[in-house]
C-alpha cells in the first residue's frame, strides 16, 4: 500500500469515528453527561483558552505536562539505553540485574505513589521519578533485547577479521540495534507518557494530567474528554516526531 494510500485511509477512519461519535451526541443516543459532543467540547476548548482552568492557562497545563515527561524521558533514555546495551552484550551483568528489571517493570506505576511521596516529597522531584521509572525499566529491556537479537555470527566474522570490540561495538552492533532500539524508545515513550496521570496525581496544581483527574471530580465531562483528547493527541505527535527521527537516521531499517 502506498503511503498517501495508507494516510488517506487514516484520514476518512478517524473523521468517520468523529462523525458518529458528534451524531450520537447530538441524537442523545448516549446522556450528554457521559458524551459531550465535540462542538461541546470545542466550545469548551474556547472557554479554557480564553480563562484557564482554575487560573492556569491551557498551554501552559500543556506545557507543564510536556516539560516533566520529555525530561524524564530524556534521562531515561540517556541511562537506559547503555545500561540495556551492556546487560545485552554481557550475560554476567544480565543475571546481576534482570531479575529487579523484571520484578520492576510490570508493577503498576500508581503503586509507587506513596514511596515517591516518602522518599521525594510532593515536588517536582516524585513527579519526575514515577515517570521516570517507567520509561527506564522498558527501554533498559528493550535495549537488550536489542542486542541479543543480533546474529552471532555477524560477530564471529568480524573478530575474525581482526576488529577490536569497539569496532565490532560501532560497526556491527550498534547498526544493527539501531531499528530495534528506536522502537523500544517509541514503546517506551508511550508507557512513560501514560504515566503522566500517575504522577500528576502527587500534589500538582497544574498539567493535563492533573486537569482531567480535577474535572472529573466535578462531573466536568467536556473538560475531562478534551484533556483525554489532548493527551492522545501529544503522544500521537511524540511518536510522529520519534518515527521521523527514525526514517532519517536510520533509513535501513526494514531493508536487508
Amino acid at each position: 500500500m502506498k503511503v498517501s494510500q495508507h494516510i488517506a485511509i487514516s484520514v476518512f477512519s478517524v473523521a468517520v469515528f468523529f462523525a458518529l461519535w458528534q451524531l450520537a451526541a447530538t441524537r442523545q443516543w448516549v446522556d450528554p453527561l457521559l458524551l459531550p459532543s465535540l462542538t461541546d467540547i470545542g466550545l469548551t476548548a474556547q472557554e479554557l483558552l480564553a480563562d484557564g482552568y482554575r487560573q492556569v492557562p491551557l498551554w501552559q497545563h500543556v506545557a507543564v505536562s510536556l516539560a516533566r515527561a520529555l525530561s524524564a524521558f530524556a534521562v531515561a533514555i540517556v541511562l537506559g539505553i547503555p545500561l540495556g546495551l551492556l546487560m545485552g552484550l554481557s550475560p554476567g551483568l544480565s543475571a546481576v540485574l534482570n531479575p529487579f528489571v523484571q520484578f520492576l517493570r510490570p508493577l503498576p506505576k500508581i503503586a509507587l505513589i506513596p514511596l515517591a511521596v516518602v522518599w521525594l516529597g510532593i515536588g517536582e522531584a516524585s513527579k519526575f521519578f514515577l515517570i521516570f521509572i517507567a520509561t527506564f525499566l522498558s527501554v533498559v529491556v528493550g535495549a537488550s533485547a536489542a542486542v541479543e537479537r543480533i546474529g552471532r555470527a555477524r560477530i564471529r566474522v568480524a573478530q575474525t577479521l581482526g576488529a577490536t570490540k569497539g569496532q565490532i561495538f560501532l560497526r556491527v552492533v550498534l547498526p544493527d540495534a539501531l531499528p530495534d532500539l528506536f522502537t523500544t524508545v517509541r514503546l517506551s515513550i508511550g508507557i512513560g507518557w501514560t504515566s503522566l496521570i500517575a504522577a500528576e496525581m502527587v500534589a500538582a496544581s497544574s498539567g493535563l494530567g492533573w486537569m482531567v483527574i480535577n474535572a472529573s471530580s466535578y462531573l466536568r465531562t467536556d473538560i475531562v474528554m478534551l484533556g483525554i483528547l489532548l493527551l492522545g493527541g501529544t503522544g500521537y505527535l511524540l511518536d510522529l516526531l520519534l518515527l521521523g527521527l527514525q526514517r532519517m537516521f536510520v533509513p535501513w531499517a526494514g531493508k536487508e
